[in-house]
């Protein structure tokens, strides 16, 4: 377990050009966190095609187990020691479809998220996940949620009941949600103790335009770095561990004074 998480929230605004394109565009970004040394990289929902429902009859616009499309993001992550997390409409062995946050680890093995609380027209397109997914980054524990995920206090809640140090949230707020937006990653945050970690998608999508605003949190539910503008942008930031020991001292004295 190391003292520090350095990480990396990044703001990506997608590429035309389906998969192929976007991994590319994937790896040139992860080698500049790389640059800022950071052992966990986060992009936002659907980074690997953007916020496109209507292209989701082309069968190239899912990801597959295993799929050879990002052989070149795999190997950054072996090479540098980096955790990548994308997003992408995937279908599972079975063929189950699902809206996913895929965690890509340095030795090689994928850990998946599914988004459970689906709104919209992903209600017609993906099966929702069941809860939290956890991994583990450096000792670090680390919570992926998806977009709407964190507008539901419960996801939040089952994160923190897994222990997570880190809430992570691959999402698209629109401009008309900033508000909304840093009230859900600061009271994830803040209830819990924990960091919280935004990459929203950049640009404009069929939703509307990015308010940006990717970065993090602290635990006490203060915003710490974030992006400028809604282009993509790499947004670092190292994240202390006592820093949350701090907090949760302080939440754990007073609950003690509070049940005598």
């Amino acid at each position: 377990m190391t003292d520090t998480l350095p990480a990396a929230a990044v703001q990506y605004l997608p590429l035309d050009g389906g998969i192929p394109a976007n991994a590319a565009e994937h790896v040139r970004l992860i080698e500049d966190a790389d640059d800022h040394g950071a052992r966990l990289v986060v992009f936002p929902e659907l980074s690997l095609t953007g916020y496109r429902l209507d292209l989701l009859n082309d069968s190239d616009a899912w990801l597959v187990p295993d799929d050879h499309r990002l052989g070149d993001v795999r190997e950054l992550c072996r090479r540098t020691g980096i955790t990548a997390v994308v997003g992408a409409a995937f279908r599972e062995g079975d063929g189950t479809s699902r809206l996913a946050s895929l965690a890509l680890h340095p030795d090689g093995s994928t850990e998946t998220a599914y988004k459970t609380h689906l709104h919209g027209q992903e209600q017609e397109l993906f099966t929702p996940g069941e809860g939290t997914t956890m991994i583990e980054v450096d000792g670090w524990r680390i919570a992926l949620a998806l977009c709407s995920d964190a507008s539901a206090p419960a996801h939040a809640a089952d994160a923190a009941a897994a222990h997570a140090d880190l809430y992570c949230v691959s999402a698209l707020y629109t401009q008309e949600e900033d508000h909304r937006l840093g009230l859900h990653l600061g009271a994830r945050a803040m209830d819990h103790r924990m960091f919280s970690l935004l990459a929203n998608l950049g640009g404009r999508s069929p939703l509307g335009e990015s308010c940006g605003l990717s970065g993090f949190w602290g635990p006490d539910g203060y915003p710490m770095k974030q992006a400028v503008g809604t282009r993509t942008e790499v947004v670092p930031c190292v994240l202390q561990r006592s820093r949350l020991e701090k907090y949760r001292r302080h939440s754990g004295a007073a609950a003690g004074e509070n049940s005598i």
